[in-house]
């Protein structure tokens, strides 16, 4: 069964920069060698967060790149743009408004602390209970 995993944020540091909690979900994807998409809202945010997959922990190395070139198949993290259709992969990470699409095995819903982000949410948990996933709610 598919699964679904809402990551509510709370703490103050990922309430700050939420895409820090991208970045530690896709350490954690690295070490467990499980290839993995990033849907990006936007270019911008697409940028934001292979700048700070570099910078976010000095200790750390998370191979990653913005999807749309050659070495998309073999990067272990990839960005995902809008209008940009990679290869699927077993996990996704989703900062989407609307929920991942294609075949994985697993989502990870990053929902930062507003609330119009909470409502979206909702809405979203419904969706993929309707799709026949496991859904688990996680308070960061």
């Amino acid at each position: 069964m598919p699964r679904a995993e809402f990551y509510l944020i709370d703490k103050p540091r990922f309430r700050e920069e939420p895409l820090l909690l991208v970045c530690e979900l896709a350490r954690r994807a690295v070490d467990a060698r499980r290839p993995t998409l990033v849907l990006a809202r936007s270019a911008e945010q697409a940028e934001a967060l292979d700048d700070l997959l570099w910078s976010f922990d000095p200790d750390a190395f998370v191979p990653h790149q913005i999807a749309g070139d050659e070495d998309d198949a073999v990067t272990a993290v990839l960005i995902v743009p809008p209008g940009v259709s990679p290869e699927d992969r077993a996990l996704v990470i989703n900062l989407r408004d609307e929920c991942a699409a294609g075949a994985f095995e697993s989502v990870k819903e990053v929902v930062p602390a507003e609330p119009a982000e909470r409502d979206g949410a909702r809405r979203r948990w419904r969706e993929y209970q309707q799709r026949g996933f496991a859904v688990l709610k996680f308070d960061l």
